[in-house]
């Protein structure tokens, strides 16, 4: 009897040992490996990484951090669910893994980027040789279902040890490297380079600083002119943002909007611009100039914004500007995202009697049908097309095509990027209704901008 009770005490001792092990093993599991995948996760693929780095420390040999970004797959995640999009990641890291071994590791980073450390690269043509492999990775479609997914991949090489002496600096670096490859074609990598590392340091400080400008009052507005191409009078101004940092100087738009929508400041930025060009305008008015209108670009973050109506009402009572003078330009891309949804957007804006400019036209897909729906007032053809339309006749032909469908619906046609007389001769011809442009005036402060207004009061473009 004692003897069954001490093997059933065994047995039992040897059941619960057993649980306890498996238990360790999932927490472990859990602790270090990726749910979805079931790659090694961040952790233990910095911990095996590192211990890969310590022993080529040791020698000349190098290595490479490729940080691989599958895109689309925010897209694909709103347009069929995120359970297609977990099973896409699943069906990906299944191809990536092909490569992994004890000297290749790989990690799921989060969401649809990827990190492979490689050891087994030994020279500049065995790195880009991995890359390539890589990329051809993607070449196959992805099935899921009924569906067929054509995948395109971004890759951020940084190689040990120029590129970083640690894991977190390999993968900092390939990240700020990755970053860049968004301006290039798809399925191609990009490798670290000093230049990125300083870039991305002074985007870095852009963006803490971007968060306090507003309050610094570092931001400012210049405007630029409308010209009327039949009278000749300055009909109107664009706002148009500049920041004056304290360590960069003046910095153009085009150095600071991109990171504002990134962040979401655009939604305060953006704000500020209107109010700010609303009491300008205001102060115009005041002055004796009482039919110029006021032009202020809005994002498509903040045409998505519930509180936009909201707020353009706000900003029109408190700086006391009548609404046919504030126009707002909105751009074709953004309009057409959703084109019912940006007609009763738009609806919203025309019952508050602004106007509304459609901005960069004739770079996108316009439907007809929209843009006849519309409630819109101007077309706003983008320099792309009005650059070369003295000597190329395709150009020529479609901004005719425009001037002529605009008239059709009873719109007007503001022809941007204008810098020859030869261009204003043929949109004079042509009869547009209005031009922007250096030919006229490049951007100014708003003291300049009075003086300019005075000296075109006459209404001639001399």
């Amino acid at each position: 009897m004692h003897l069954a009770q001490a093997i059933e005490r065994e047995i039992r001792n040897a059941e619960i040992r057993k649980a306890k092990v498996k238990a360790e093993d999932q927490i472990y599991h859990l602790a270090y490996y990726d749910g979805l995948t079931n790659l090694p996760n961040r952790n233990l693929f910095s911990d095996k990484a590192s211990a890969m780095l310590a022993r080529l420390a040791e020698s000349d040999a190098i290595a490479a951090l490729y940080l691989v970004n599958l895109d689309r797959l925010p897209y694909i995640n709103s347009t069929y669910g995120s359970g297609v999009g977990d099973r896409l990641i699943q069906q990906f890291s299944h191809r990536l893994s092909a490569y992994s071994n004890e000297n290749c590791w790989l990690t799921r980073i989060e969401g649809c980027k990827f990190a492979f450390f490689n050891a087994n690269v030994t020279d500049e043509e065995s790195v880009q040789e991995f890359a390539s492999q890589v990329i051809k990775l993607v070449i196959p479609p992805v099935t899921i279902d009924s569906l067929v997914f054509y995948l395109r991949l971004s890759i951020g090489i940084c190689v040990y040890p120029a590129g970083g002496d640690s894991i977190s600096k390999l993968l900092a670096n390939a990240e700020s490297t990755l970053s860049h490859t968004r301006y290039l074609w798809k399925n191609t990598c990009t490798y670290y380079t000093k230049e990125i590392e300083e870039a991305a340091v002074k985007r870095s400080v852009l963006e803490t600083s971007l968060r306090t400008a507003i309050e610094k009052n570092e931001l400012l507005l210049h405007y630029q002119p409308t010209v009327d191409l039949q009278s000749g009078a300055l009909s109107g101004v664009e706002a148009l943002v500049r920041w004056n940092h304290s360590e960069f100087g003046l910095l153009l738009p085009e150095k600071f909007i991109p990171l504002a929508q990134e962040t979401g400041l655009i939604i305060d930025l953006g704000r500020w611009v209107l109010r700010q060009a609303c009491r300008q305008a205001g102060l115009w008015h005041q002055a004796g100039y009482g039919s110029l209108s006021i032009s202020v670009n809005i994002s498509a973050i903040e045409f998505d914004q519930s509180q936009l109506i909201s707020s353009i009402s706000h900003v029109l009572a408190e700086t006391g500007i009548s609404p046919e003078l504030l126009e707002l330009e909105i751009s074709e891309s953004t309009l057409m995202r959703d084109a019912e949804t940006s007609t009763q957007i738009l609806q919203a804006l025309k019952d508050m009697n602004v106007k509304i400019a459609m901005d960069n036209f004739g770079t996108g897909y316009s439907s007809l049908r929209y843009l006849k729906h519309f409630p819109i007032d101007i077309l706003k053809i983008d320099r792309s097309l009005t650059h070369d339309i003295i000597i190329d006749p395709d150009s020529s032909e479609i901004i005719a095509a425009i001037i002529a469908m605009a008239k059709n619906l009873d719109l007007l046609v503001l022809a941007t990027g204008i810098e020859t007389k030869e261009q204003f001769d043929f949109l004079h011809h042509l009869r547009c209704d209005r031009a922007q442009g250096f030919l006229f005036s490049r951007p100014m402060i708003a003291q300049d901008m009075l003086h300019l207004l005075a000296q075109r009061k006459t209404g001639t473009l001399a």
